[in-house]
C-alpha cells in the first residue's frame, strides 16, 4: 500500500496521518481522510509550509458531530505544534519548516475523546501532479 502511495505522480513527499483518541475507528478515519485529501494541506506540503491553520481546518471541516476543538492536539513528527485547539506555546515556526521540509512526514492528531487510533498515508500536491494531469486527454 505505501509503495501505491509513494509511486503517486508528481509526489516528492510520503505524509503519514495518525488519528488518535478518538470516539472509534470510523471518526479516526473520517478526520485521518479530510485531512490527507484536502488539496490546501497537500499544496502546503509541498511548499514546506507548517500552516497549523490548514490542518486543524481539515479536522473541523471532517464533519465529526459534537467535536470539541480545545481537545484537539497536532505534531508535526515530535514537535507539538496545536495544543488545546490553538498554536502550543512552545511551538517556534522553524521547527515546523525543518519538519515539512523532510520527504517523509508524520502528522499525529489527537481528538481528546476516546481510545480509537487510525493511520492513512498520502502525499503532497506537486506542480508535476497538475502538469501530468493536465497535459494529456484520455
Amino acid at each position: 500500500s505505501q509503495a501505491m502511495v509513494r509511486d503517486g505522480e508528481g509526489a516528492t513527499k510520503f505524509i503519514t496521518i495518525t488519528v488518535e483518541d478518538a470516539k472509534n475507528e470510523a471518526e479516526a478515519l473520517k478526520v485521518a481522510y479530510a485531512v490527507a485529501h484536502s488539496p490546501l494541506v497537500k499544496t502546503a506540503f509541498f511548499a514546506s509550509d507548517p500552516n497549523l491553520g490548514r490542518i486543524l481546518a481539515a479536522v473541523g471541516n471532517s464533519k465529526v458531530l459534537d467535536l470539541d476543538a480545545t481537545k484537539v492536539s497536532l505534531w508535526l513528527d515530535d514537535v507539538l505544534v496545536a495544543k488545546n485547539g490553538g498554536r502550543a506555546p512552545e511551538y517556534m515556526e522553524e521547527q515546523g519548516v525543518a519538519v515539512m521540509s523532510q520527504d517523509e512526514i508524520t502528522v499525529r492528531i489527537s481528538l481528546g475523546r476516546g481510545d480509537a487510533c487510525e493511520t492513512v498515508w498520502t502525499t503532497d500536491l506537486s506542480h508535476d501532479y497538475v502538469s501530468i494531469n493536465a497535459d494529456y486527454r484520455s
